[in-house]
C-alpha cells in the first residue's frame, strides 16, 4: 500500500475524531511542529503508528481498509444484485445492517426477525456474492462499502421516492437534525467549487461511518445526509423573466 494513501487515511481519521495536530502532539508528548513534520514527510516508525492508532482508538486494519477504499473509488453493484435487493425489503434491510457493521447475532437479538429467516437472508446474500458467510455466522462484505446505487437502477426506482419522502417528513428541530434550503445566484466558477466541497462533505460522512463501524450497533444511530446542488431558479422567478422579455 502506498504510504501517501495511508497518511491521508490517518489525516481523515484525525479530522473525524476532531483531533488537531497540537492535541495529538500532547498525546504523543512531542511538539505540534514534530507532528506536522511527521505527516508532511510520511516519516512514521512502527511504534509511532501504534501510538497514533491508540490515540484514535483504531487498529491498523481499519485505517488500511479506508486507504484502499479511497484508492479504488466508488463502484456499483451488478444489475442482478440490485434487482434482487429491490424486490425484497427484508433482504435489502439486512444487507444495509451488514454494510454498517452489524453481525448475525446482533441482528438476531436487536431486530424482529427469526433466526431461521435471518439464516435464509444471509444465505441469499452469500449466493448473490454480496457477502461471504463463513463459520460462526461471520459475514465479510464482498463489495466496496462506498459503492453507489445505479442511476435510474432497480433500487432507486423501487425506493428512491419513498426514501426521500420519509426523510423530509421530519420537522428537523431535534439536536441531531438540520435542514437548510438556500438559493442564491453564483458564477459558474463558484458553482463548481461548491460542488467539490459537497463531494468532500459526502466523503467525510462516509469516513465517519467507516470509523464508527467498530462501535456497537446499540451505540449508533442511523443518520441520513442529503447533499445537492444544481443550476435552478424558482418557477415564480422564471415566470417574471418571461413577462419582462415579452
Amino acid at each position: 500500500m502506498p504510504a501517501g494513501r495511508f497518511v491521508e487515511a490517518l489525516k481523515k481519521c484525525l479530522r473525524a475524531r476532531g483531533i488537531t495536530y497540537a492535541a495529538l502532539g500532547r498525546e504523543l508528548r512531542i511538539s505540534e511542529a514534530s507532528v506536522k513534520r511527521m505527516f508532511s514527510r510520511s516519516s512514521f516508525t512502527l511504534s509511532r503508528i501504534e501510538e497514533i492508532l491508540a490515540a484514535l482508538d483504531l487498529d491498523l486494519h481499519e485505517v488500511a481498509r479506508m486507504s484502499l477504499a479511497s484508492a479504488a473509488g466508488p463502484t456499483e453493484l451488478t444489475l442482478d444484485q440490485e434487482t434482487a435487493l429491490a424486490k425484497d425489503e427484508r433482504l435489502i434491510s439486512v444487507f444495509w445492517l451488514v454494510l454498517n457493521g452489524w453481525r448475525y447475532e446482533q441482528i438476531a437479538e436487536a431486530f424482529s426477525v427469526s433466526r431461521a429467516e435471518l439464516t435464509l437472508v444471509f444465505a441469499r446474500l452469500d449466493r448473490l456474492r454480496l457477502i461471504e458467510w463463513g463459520k460462526e455466522e461471520r459475514a465479510r462484505l464482498r463489495v466496496a462499502k462506498d459503492f453507489q446505487w445505479r442511476a435510474g437502477g432497480p433500487v432507486k426506482k423501487a425506493y428512491g421516492r419513498r426514501v426521500i419522502g420519509e426523510f423530509l417528513e421530519a420537522r428537523f428541530d431535534s439536536p441531531l437534525e438540520l435542514l437548510r434550503f438556500e438559493t442564491r445566484q453564483l458564477s459558474p466558477e463558484s458553482a463548481v467549487l461548491l460542488k467539490r466541497r459537497l463531494e468532500r462533505l459526502v466523503a467525510e460522512f462516509n469516513d465517519f461511518a467507516e470509523l464508527d463501524s467498530a462501535v456497537p450497533g446499540s451505540r449508533r444511530v442511523g443518520v441520513a445526509l442529503l447533499a445537492a446542488c444544481r443550476p435552478w431558479e424558482f418557477s415564480v422567478v422564471n415566470a417574471l423573466k418571461k413577462r419582462r422579455s415579452a
